[in-house]
């Protein structure tokens, strides 16, 4: 048998395999976090969230709230090449990358420590 007969067999098998994976094992409960940014995410997520002073004052001023917050930890991006700063009372500082109700785009800054995860500031793009 010619190879791209073989190579046309292999692929068609393995679509079919692929679907059945797919179709069998969707709704498990299970989810793929493997990936640099969503562990980092995650293990910010599973943390008790503390609000510094000076994101307080930006919930105040109305262009942001919590919910943006709790979205950006969930579907943001983390820069790294700007985080994972040592922080002066313990844990790292990460810079996640998101976007508000109004799809503008924010910041967040958090710092991820041992049992807690404290919000430091958010800002504009």
């Amino acid at each position: 048998m010619k190879f791209k007969f073989r190579l046309a067999y292999f692929l068609f098998g393995l679509m079919i395999g692929t679907f059945f994976v797919l179709f069998i094992f969707q709704n498990r409960g299970q989810n793929f976090c493997y990936l640099p940014n969503c562990r980092v995410l995650k293990d910010i997520r599973s943390k008790k969230l503390l609000i510094s002073e000076e994101a307080k004052n930006t919930f105040r001023m109305g262009w942001v709230n919590q919910k943006d917050v709790e979205n950006t930890l969930t579907y943001g991006d983390v820069d790294f090449s700007k985080s994972k700063i040592p922080y002066k009372e313990g844990g790292k500082i990460y810079i996640i990358e998101g976007r508000n109700t109004k799809n503008e785009p924010i910041t967040i800054e958090i710092v991820n420590g041992g049992s807690k995860a404290l919000l430091l500031s958010i800002k504009k793009q």
